[in-house]
């Protein structure tokens, strides 16, 4: 599908993967985007919870994939490929919080359970990547946190798991840039950080603001981190 040069492109017709998108969140996003007429895949691990998001958003496809897994998330993307084609945009979604009781409170475990996030992340972006490059809309982007900015001792492995998925995510819009240079082509596909200090009650803020994404060139977009606040 095509697009004249420097205008925005529009996410009707896009493929959005939904990574770790059985959450509230996720749900948010995945009306949001079918309503505009995006076709959304959904990828979890949990059955039961992909069940009950496809009742709740109906149209959407799901994908069963523990994105921590390097060979899963190769051949997620092989099955993707042949069931619905390469995807225009990527909302990496899988997280979670562990943490509390100071510096020492900062468990081996805790870190552990934070990293699969970032594992994840560097998973998808990489197998991704090609999709991503080659769509004239590709768009990839993360929910991060406001203690990057303000890290806590009780939330020190949280906010740097956080602060590692941001600058990996800022690596990605330079390899965008980079390679739209390369080639000697417009920039097409653009990286985006989302910060929340927490997503209770902004789902939809998330969801319009991923959106929003399409609304515009991605030269405007690229390497951009952007608040989300309930209400905002």
């Amino acid at each position: 599908m095509g697009h004249e040069t420097g205008t925005a492109p529009g996410v009707r017709g896009r493929r959005v993967l939904l990574a770790g998108g059985t959450s509230d969140a996720g749900r948010t996003c995945a009306r949001t985007l079918r309503r505009a007429g995006a076709r959304v895949i959904v990828v979890g691990t949990d059955d039961g919870r992909l069940r009950d998001l496809a009742t709740d958003v109906p149209g959407v496809d799901l994908e069963r994939c523990d994105l921590t897994d390097p060979a899963a998330v190769e051949a997620l993307r092989d099955r993707m490929y042949e069931r619905y084609g390469p995807v225009d945009g990527l909302l990496h979604l899988v997280g979670g919080w562990r943490g509390g009781g100071g510096l020492a409170g900062q468990s081996d475990e805790d870190l552990s359970f934070l990293l699969r996030s970032f594992t994840a992340l560097r998973n998808v972006s990489r197998t991704f990547d090609d999709d991503l490059r080659a769509s004239d809309a590709g768009r990839l982007a993360i929910v991060s946190s406001t203690a990057v900015a303000r890290p806590l001792a009780g939330g020190a492995n949280y906010a740097a798991v956080k602060a590692a998925s941001e600058a990996w995510t800022r690596a990605v819009a330079q390899g965008f840039a980079k390679d739209a240079r390369d080639t000697e082509r417009e920039l097409r596909a653009a990286a985006v950080v989302f910060r929340a200090r927490t997503l209770a009650g902004a789902e939809q803020v998330l969801a319009d603001a991923f959106l929003a994404l399409w609304d515009a060139p991605a030269t405007a977009a690229n390497d951009r981190v952007v608040e989300v606040v309930a209400g905002g």
